[in-house]
């Protein structure tokens, strides 16, 4: 595929989701498709009644992926997550019923509801894209993405999700509510258009999941100059020297940002990457891998708040085209 259709087709999925989901601009939309180019899992922490599950559903809808949902609560198992073997007694042998695992879209709601132990069921998929019954791997076909959502505000019944699950998600991201009553009525509007309350059905594919694998084909190729590597690497390096910071990011952190910010370069018909793809999603990539000393916390301050510090004081490299000769493919 050339760069133009390629923005074609990103431009195509965007604007199908729009058609379901009312947003104040594109810029969440293109933050999901980045992480989904990318091939990273994305976290949605926002107030209950915004949309999160809908969205998920209809991206999972738009691009023709296969998609399972789990409502995470506290008496689920990593069975139930994963699958297990049972015994039949028509063939007399254990056979492997698999789990909702199984599937390109995994929906994981209210992902912090569940224990520990459960949660950490998904730790091998999310990493290795693949996963352990009773001593045997199974590999997970691929797209294989997991989008979970939780609710900031609620403490009861939940269980925060260890560091080394969070680590894996590529980003976090949260909806918000709506700026305009314009906007707020318009969602009223549509609920009124579908005469139900879950149009999932109704929405159309609009890429198919060998154009998908192929887009994500395409993120590889997209070009990084060495300026822009050590860009990522200071920004990086500086959530763990901050001040604030009682734990900064990690390599995996950095590698995160790499990958959005080519996918951003992709969708933004671009075959190399430039600083604003990476300020662009610095927050949304780091501020999940940050923990701030507690005092700090007390006050008030905010991991989001922090890198956006750290991004605008660090110097912007003024080269990053394919003419240097210190790039890298």
């Amino acid at each position: 595929m050339d760069i133009e259709q390629i923005q074609a087709q990103c431009r195509n999925i965007i604007s199908e989701i729009g058609k379901v989901f009312v947003t104040d601009d594109d810029t969440i939309l293109r933050k999901i498709l980045c992480g989904f180019l990318a091939g990273g899992h994305i976290l949605f922490e926002d107030n209950p009644g915004l949309g999160k599950t809908l969205l998920v559903k209809v991206f999972a809808r738009v691009t023709g992926c296969e998609w399972n949902r789990i409502q995470f609560t506290p008496d689920l198992m990593p069975s139930d997550i994963i699958g297990t073997k049972i015994w039949r007694s028509n063939t007399s042998s254990f056979e492997l019923e698999k789990g909702p695992i199984f599937t390109n879209f995994l929906l994981a709601d209210e992902i912090n509801r569940a224990m520990p132990k459960t949660q950490s069921a998904l730790l091998e998929a999310m990493e290795e894209r693949q996963v352990s019954i009773e001593g045997i791997t199974y590999i997970l076909k691929p797209p294989f993405i997991v989008m979970a959502t939780q609710n900031p505000i609620e403490m009861e019944g939940t269980y925060p999700l260890p560091e080394a699950q969070m680590d894996r998600f590529i980003m976090k991201l949260s909806l918000g509510y709506l700026n305009s009553a314009q906007k707020e009525c318009e969602v009223l509007k549509r609920r009124l258009e579908w005469g139900k309350d879950d149009p999932t059905n109704d929405v159309r594919h609009v890429v198919d999941m060998n154009q998908v694998l192929a887009l994500q084909a395409e993120v590889e190729k997209v070009f990084v100059d060495e300026n822009i590597l050590m860009y990522i690497t200071e920004i990086v390096r500086n959530t763990r020297t901050n001040e604030n910071v009682r734990l900064g990011a990690s390599p995996r952190g950095a590698l995160a940002l790499l990958k959005l910010s080519r996918a951003h370069a992709l969708i933004c018909g671009r075959d190399y990457v430039i600083p604003d793809d990476v300020k662009f999603l610095a927050v949304d990539a780091l501020a999940h891998r940050v923990i701030l000393h507690i005092e700090h916390i007390m006050e008030g301050r905010v991991p989001e708040a922090v890198i956006r510090s750290i991004v605008s004081k660090i110097d912007v490299p003024k080269s990053y085209t394919r003419e240097n000769v210190g790039g890298l493919i």
